[in-house]
C-alpha cells in the first residue's frame, strides 16, 4: 500500500461514535493467529466478540532505532497503548524520512466465525473504521469500510489484505496486491474465507488538505474504532475501539504528565456522555 491513500481515502467523517454493545477484552489472542507478514506474534489485541464474530485492534512498534519492526506493542492493558512521539529513522522506502510517518502502526482483524458457530465469511457484514487525526481530546475521524469500500490505490474494490480461515497458519495469509487488477480474486476471497487482517500506519492515510494531517512528532491521543453492522443496516453486530497514547521522551514525561492525563481525562468523560446519550436515544425510541 502506498501514500497514494493519503489524498483519496478521506471517505467521511465520524459524527458520534457508538458504544460497544458488548464488554471488551484486553491482551487477547486473535483467531487463529496473524496471517501477515513473517513471525509477527499474536496477543495484546482489544477484542469484541459476539455471535461468532470476532474484531480485534492493537498497536504495534513499527520502526524501532534501526528502522525494524518489532514484536512489541506497548499495551496498557486497557485498551490504551503507548507510544513515544518522534519519527523513525528513515520510515518507509517509498516515503523517506516523511513526517507524517509513525514509529507505530495500528493492526486490525475480522473473523466473521471465529467459534464455527455462524459459518458467515466475510462479505456477511458491512464494517467500519475510524481513524481519529486530532491528538487533542478531540476526534477528527476519517472512516471507511475496509472490505467493501474502493481502494484508492486500485480504484476497485481491492484490498491487499490477508485472508485466509481458522485454520490458517501464523503467516500464512493469501493477499492480492494491490499493483495487480484481480477483482473478482478479491470477491472470490471475502465470499469464502471468515479471516481479514491488515497493518496499517498513518502514513497511508495523512492528507492536510484534505483535514487529516498527521505528523509523527506530535504528541497526543488517537483513537482507533472497528465496528461491524448487519448487511444492509445499521445495526452494530460488534464493534472494539483502542486509544494509541504518542507521548513525550521520558525524561519529559513528567513535566507533562498532568496534561496527558487531562487529555486522557477528558477523552473518557466524553465516551460517558456520548454513551449516555445513546442509551438515552434508544430509551426514547
Amino acid at each position: 500500500m502506498r501514500s497514494l491513500l493519503r489524498c483519496t481515502m478521506a471517505l467521511g467523517v465520524v459524527v458520534a461514535m457508538t458504544a460497544p454493545a458488548h464488554a471488551l477484552t484486553f491482551d487477547q489472542n486473535v483467531t487463529p493467529d496473524i496471517l501477515f507478514g513473517t513471525a509477527v506474534d499474536n496477543g495484546s489485541f482489544t477484542v469484541d466478540q459476539q455471535g461468532g464474530l470476532e474484531l480485534g485492534l492493537r498497536a504495534k512498534l513499527r520502526f524501532d532505532d534501526t528502522n525494524q519492526a518489532q514484536n512489541i506493542f506497548n499495551s496498557n492493558g486497557d485498551g490504551t497503548y503507548s507510544f513515544v512521539a518522534g519519527l523513525p529513522p528513515t520510515g518507509f522506502s517509498w516515503e523517506p524520512g516523511s513526517t507524517s510517518t509513525a514509529v507505530w502502526s495500528f493492526e486490525w482483524s475480522i473473523n466473521t466465525d471465529f467459534d464455527g458457530s455462524s459459518g458467515l465469511n466475510l462479505d456477511a457484514y458491512d464494517y467500519e473504521l475510524a481513524i481519529d487525526f486530532d491528538p487533542s481530546a478531540g476526534t477528527n475521524f476519517m472512516t471507511f469500510d475496509p472490505i467493501h469500500s474502493v481502494n484508492p490505490e486500485t480504484g476497485t474494490v481491492q484490498w491487499d489484505h490477508a485472508i485466509g480461515d481458522n485454520s490458517t497458519p501464523n503467516g500464512g495469509g493469501a493477499s492480492i496486491s494491490n499493483g495487480t487488477s484481480n477483482v473478482a480474486g478479491y470477491n472470490a476471497a471475502i465470499t469464502s474465507n471468515n479471516v481479514g487482517q491488515n497493518s496499517w500506519n498513518m502514513e497511508f492515510f495523512d492528507d492536510a488538505g484534505g483535514g487529516f494531517p498527521f505528523n509523527g512528532n506530535a504528541r497526543g491521543i488517537y483513537e482507533f474504532v472497528l465496528t461491524a453492522f448487519d448487511k444492509g443496516t445499521t445495526n452494530v453486530a460488534g464493534s472494539t475501539s483502542i486509544t494509541v497514547y504518542s507521548t513525550p521522551e521520558p525524561s519529559s514525561m513528567a513535566l507533562l504528565g498532568l496534561g496527558i492525563v487531562g487529555l486522557a481525562g477528558a477523552r473518557r468523560r466524553q465516551r460517558r456522555r456520548d454513551a449516555a446519550a445513546a442509551s438515552d436515544t434508544a430509551a426514547e425510541a
